[in-house]
């Protein structure tokens, strides 16, 4: 990382966001502490102050007051990050967005909705179900939609619906100069002009603040039921997987746990599936569409030497099914009470998955901690979740190292450091790696849209 200078906010400065925003404007200790860090193990950065913000209009008036007195700005949403990327790393004013939670319009023929930056993914789900609309990008955590697009969030459904990078038609970003401005229009295809949406998808607050989404909508399927198979080895689970994808099988979700992960959310969420790598599978359509994805994948499954291929077909099971799938980080921690989790994730071509998970495995296997493996393995992403004891160097610098271990033999195939999580702080180091001189264009872009650099800055990429 490099080295940090820190840009304390002047007393002038507060004194102006106070009479801005009177009791919505907090220095107090404990408020900058909580908005300091995220759900990794990366050690807290408070920021100076935290502005919770109710308007596109008022983070604008904030981030103006900011560039005036050159300091850095750091949005902030429900705080479930993983790479650092909300540490105020130079100080600062934090925006909180989570206050700006307005639903603005739905528009259930155009199948698009725009919501306030705050709004979470849960959130607008309960707003849809009564219209027969979902949003589909499923991350695990309910996360902020603005802070999930700015992220470029993934998850448990991107093998059918994509990501966040195309789930977003367009955004209201808020520039460093306090500027305001929309990147698209609604229209679901252009080619007009540079893609403005997705250079601020995926920059994690580093050339602008986005306050307002337009995302893609999706009519709930008529018939939705869930699969869950054991396996005897990683390789034949996800062997199942390739073959399952190249058959061109419209799964929705395709989700790995190894030994250890299913351990885990057994004990965690009382379940009793063979303690064997396990693959969770969903399916969408109609009832007679369901009912054919589910016997073809059977049919795989069973070649590879799947078994106890069971279904949930009920709400209440698909949903305790997944609960227990995307409480595995928090399953993990509870077999070693009292460790931390050191997460990182990769993607790889979806040819090279096994060979990358086994790789990871016999690393793991040789190391002294203990670390489970989870992953959207349908689109070739998957994590891997380090129990470390907090201040252990010796179990941290392991980790670490296992971790490189993962990135390098990713990039080596032709894979990125990063399927979802984002760079933050924690793989800055990789991003020069993985994309060489253009790097440096990246470096122009962030000099040009924010030259004095007060946009999250320490994340993304080195200047």
């Amino acid at each position: 990382m490099d080295k940090q200078v820190r840009r304390t906010a002047p007393a002038e400065l507060i004194a102006e966001l106070k009479d801005l925003l009177g009791e919505r404007f907090s220095i107090s200790g404990p408020v900058c502490e909580q908005h300091g860090h995220d759900e990794s193990y990366h050690e807290t950065a408070a920021p100076d102050g935290v502005a919770f913000a109710r308007s596109t209009e008022e983070v604008s008036a904030v981030v103006k007051a900011c560039a005036k007195y050159n300091v850095p700005v750091i949005a902030f949403g429900t705080g479930t990050s993983l790479e650092g990327h909300v540490a105020a790393l130079e100080g600062g004013i934090c925006i909180d967005l989570m206050q700006m939670n307005n639903i603005v319009a739905v528009r259930p023929e155009d199948l698009d909705v725009t919501v306030q930056a705050g709004v979470t993914r849960k959130q607008l789900n309960d707003y849809l179900r009564d219209q027969g609309l979902f949003f589909p990008v499923d991350p695990g955590a309910d996360a902020s939609l603005g802070g999930m697009a700015a992220t470029r969030a993934s998850g448990t459904n991107a093998v059918r619906y994509g990501t966040m990078r195309e789930a977003v038609l367009s955004a209201t970003v808020v520039l460093p100069d306090g500027q305001i401005i929309v990147t698209a229009s609604r229209a679901k295809k252009s080619a007009a002009g540079y893609d403005l949406t997705h250079l601020f998808v995926g920059c994690e607050g580093t050339l602008g603040i986005i306050t307002e989404v337009t995302l893609r909508l999706y009519g709930i399927p008529e018939a939705i039921s869930a699969a869950v198979c054991a396996f005897p080895s990683v390789e034949a689970a996800v062997n199942a997987v390739i073959l399952t994808i190249q058959s061109g099988i419209p799964v929705a979700r395709i989700e790995l746990l190894d030994e250890t992960a299913v351990t885990a959310v057994n004990r965690f969420a009382k379940l009793d599936l063979l303690e064997k790598p396990t693959l969770f599978f969903e399916f969408h359509g109609s009832e007679q569409g369901v009912a054919e994805q589910a016997e073809m994948v059977g049919a795989i499954a069973k070649e590879e030497g799947g078994e106890r291929f069971t279904w949930a077909s009920k709400t209440e099971d698909r949903s305790k099914m997944w609960q227990a799938r995307h409480d595995a980080y928090y399953a993990a921690l509870a077999l070693k009470p009292g460790r931390k989790g050191l997460t990182t994730d990769v993607c790889v071509p979806i040819s090279r998955l096994a060979e990358a998970i086994h790789e990871t495995r016999a690393d793991i296997a040789s190391s002294f901690l203990t670390a489970a493996i989870v992953g959207h393995v349908g689109d070739g992403n998957f994590h891997t979740i380090f129990l470390i004891e907090p201040g252990n160097k010796g179990d941290l610098a392991e980790a670490k190292r296992l971790s490189n271990r993962m990135v390098e033999r990713a990039l080596a195939m032709d894979g990125t450091c990063t399927g979802e999580h984002g760079i933050g702080y924690g793989k800055m180091h990789y991003l020069e790696r993985e994309f060489g001189p253009a790097a440096d264009l990246m470096r122009t872009l962030k000099r040009a849209i924010d030259p004095k650099n007060i946009m999250n800055p320490g994340k993304v990429i080195r200047l």
